[in-house]
């Protein structure tokens, strides 16, 4: 496998074509500060420590790859793909992942501000001990998302399909859109306190 010596940055000509292919590559403490990768793809690779400060990766696929200790502000990764990944502490912010299609992929610690996963297709995806502030899953198709351990701060839920949804793992600090849930599994405390917000957004006055 090539050593983070021997790999050429993003920004380097090489990524400015679209449609290349990177398999088994290492990408260690590389940073790909506003670098163009859109419509690469990545077999069995790994970023750890790197910086993606943005990067525009639009339309890349990732399969069997890994991000470790990855930074990054500013983020764009619509309808791109994740299959089979792993995110380890990582601490992102400002991403923009709509319309992207994430399938048996687990995102442990760190923490991730801003995620716009706006009508994305989310199966078998798994988000574990990590923080995520203003999650944007409006209009997204689940079959299979779960938090466990984590913090939700301020997520946007509404027009999706929820089916597969389980927060019950999860701590939800203001969220929003409490009455498009359908579908979407919550723990019996979770809707107790919820009670008052689910009301507001239903128009319904409780009396004391």
């Amino acid at each position: 496998m090539p050593s983070a010596a021997d790999q050429t940055p993003f920004a380097d000509p090489l990524f400015d074509t679209r449609d290349q292919h990177h398999d088994g590559v290492r990408f260690e403490g590389t940073d790909f500060t506003g670098a163009h990768a859109e419509g690469h793809s990545f077999l069995e690779c790994s970023l750890i420590g790197a910086t993606l400060d943005g990067a525009h990766l639009e339309g890349s696929r990732w399969s069997e790859c890994e991000w470790d200790r990855v930074d990054g502000v500013g983020l764009t990764f619509s309808e791109a793909s994740l299959a089979d990944t792993t995110v380890e502490g990582c601490r992102l912010a400002a991403v923009s992942a709509w319309g992207s299609t994430w399938r048996d992929v687990t995102v442990r610690g760190g923490k991730v501000d801003f995620l716009n996963l706006r009508g994305a297709r989310l199966k078998d995806v798994a988000f574990v001990d990590c923080v995520v502030v203003e999650l944007d899953l409006q209009e997204a198709t689940v079959d299979g998302l779960t938090f466990e351990g984590c913090t939700l701060a301020a997520p946007t839920f509404g027009r999706g399909t929820y089916a597969g949804l389980d927060l019950s793992g999860a701590t939800l600090r203001s969220p929003v859109g409490l009455a498009g849930l359908r579908g979407a599994t919550l723990s019996r405390l979770q809707v107790i306190d919820l009670a008052d917000a689910l009301a507001a957004e239903l128009g319904i006055r409780v009396a004391d």
